[in-house]
């Protein structure tokens, strides 16, 4: 967030000793607690939404919900998921978004607003963040980037289902009829990191509109926000934070597949002994 809507921040490594220096080890943590609190009904929702469909299809299409799914199954699913997905996760991501990016106080920002006492934050925490929100910006605020996110999310979500059964099935060894914890994780890396670095450039987008705000209103939408990134900063500008969110990507991709894997085997076999 800091590389793609911040200022002075340059590469990753400038970006991690600048936080590290101005707010100490807790600068890596803004953020976290609105995301960690909904973690789990988005990430439930999203691979119920996916699965479901794909099963509904395989019904539709072949007869039999439990069928091997087409290509044209899975990205169908993955298209609804992605497009169910933004409804929970664009608050989030803007709550998240406006904590990470408020590193500078209002006297500094030559912003000044009654309600607000000179030199403190923005805001004082997650729900706090979301009241402001809604109170001067409505209800339309709090979707604010939601455009740019059904983008994103879209794509991303066809590069991440996807690479991940077809990744799935090269890897696992021929004879087995599931695939192994190993190959669970491996796969679900490599499709959380083809996923981000398909889907970086809107990100970048996504993170401007939802940053803008915090002080001044400098986007007037989507198409706006391109152009006048392009013109400041020029094509690189669409590949900022592409190597963090790629390397952040295989770690907690391979996690979410295999916890999710690992609990539905434990689930179906607790049912079948019962």
């Amino acid at each position: 967030t800091r590389l793609q809507a911040g200022h002075g921040y340059g590469n990753t490594l400038k970006c991690v000793l600048t936080v590290y220096r101005n707010e100490s080890l807790a600068g890596f943590f803004k953020g976290m607690s609105f995301p960690l609190a909904s973690i789990g009904i988005y990430s439930s929702v999203v691979f119920g939404v996916f699965s479901n469909t794909q099963r509904f299809l395989s019904q539709l299409r072949h007869g039999d919900a439990a069928g091997s799914p087409s290509l044209a199954d899975m990205t169908l699913a993955s298209i609804v998921a992605g497009v169910i997905s933004v409804g929970i996760g664009t608050p989030v991501e803007l709550v998240k978004i406006r904590l990470q990016m408020q590193t500078q106080p209002y006297n500094k920002a030559n912003v000044k607003l009654n309600s607000t006492v000179p030199g403190s934050p923005v805001y004082r925490g997650p729900i706090h963040c979301l009241r402001t929100i809604l109170q001067k910006e409505g209800i339309a605020g709090i979707y604010r980037g939601n455009v740019a996110m059904l983008l994103r999310d879209v794509p991303g979500y066809c590069a991440y289902f996807i690479p991940y059964a077809m990744f799935c099935d090269w890897i696992t060894p021929d004879g087995s009829i599931s695939p192994n914890p190993f190959s669970i994780w491996v796969a679900g890396g490599v499709a959380g990191a083809v996923s981000w670095a398909v889907c970086t450039p809107v990100d970048v987008v996504k993170s401007r509109l939802q940053a803008d705000g915090v002080y001044l209103n400098q986007y007037k939408g989507i198409l706006d926000c391109v152009l006048q990134s392009y013109q400041n900063e020029g094509l690189k500008v669409f590949c900022r934070g592409l190597m963090v969110n790629t390397l952040r990507g295989f770690p907690s991709s391979a996690a979410m597949f295999l916890g999710y894997e690992l609990s539905l085997k434990a689930m179906k076999r607790c049912q079948t002994e019962t």
